[in-house]
């Protein structure tokens, strides 16, 4: 099991708060991104972690988080951020958007370690390809946010990352509600052993929180 740190953005509450505590867990050095740091959430009290304030709509705070972890030789990268529920700029905005610039402005800063891992939250929601009729605003901010992804992976793999998107599946969160068949903590469980065990041959690939492949 790889001993590099592990990088969280989006880990106040839910998937990314549960990604923290597993990890640390494990002994792994974590840093995990929070908009309001006197306002961690499910992070508040919680040990170990390094917080970093990010909100990603803020192209100021994504390149301090960028500068302050150069040379981080960061193992694993989890973008979890993302809304539901919100205006559909915004949801454009936080949801297809900012993960692309915040993983570029990591590699710019070769934050991430070669063969590290970068998983990008997206949606089942998001697939072209396996859904019918309108995907809703949700589900089109998942599915451009896979396509600008499709638009990089070959660059991100020339820059040395093994990177893919990743369905959490349906979580049983604020966002994903209680009648969820998944509990927060087998969504995490089955993400961390899809990451621990990617090769460069699923690199630029659509994951399911099982390891299943999922189409576009």
């Amino acid at each position: 099991m790889s001993t590099q740190p592990v990088l969280v953005i989006g880990a106040s509450r839910g998937i990314g708060a549960e990604l923290v505590r597993q990890y640390l867990r494990d002994g792994r050095e974590v840093h995990a991104t929070v908009r309001d740091l006197a306002c961690p959430g499910e992070l508040a009290g919680l040990s170990g972690a390094k917080l970093h304030r990010l909100d990603v709509r803020d192209v100021a705070h994504t390149e301090a988080l960028a500068t302050g972890l150069a040379g981080a030789d960061l193992g694993v990268v989890i973008h979890n951020a993302g809304v539901n529920r919100t205006s559909r700029t915004e949801m454009m905005e936080i949801n297809a958007e900012a993960p692309i610039r915040v993983i570029e402005s990591l590699l710019d800063a070769e934050a991430i370690a070669p063969g590290g891992v970068v998983a990008i939250m997206t949606s089942q929601m998001g697939s072209r390809g396996d859904r019918g009729g309108s995907l809703g605003t949700y589900g089109e901010s998942k599915a451009v946010l896979n396509d600008e992804f499709r638009r990089r992976e070959a660059a991100w793999a020339a820059r040395g990352v093994i990177a893919v998107v990743v369905h959490p599946g349906w979580v049983r969160t604020d966002m994903g509600g209680s009648s969820a068949p998944l509990s927060v903590e087998e969504s995490v469980e089955g993400v961390r052993r899809l990451i621990g065990g990617l090769t460069r041959d699923q690199h630029g690939r659509f994951w399911t929180w099982d390891a299943h492949e999922h189409p576009w």
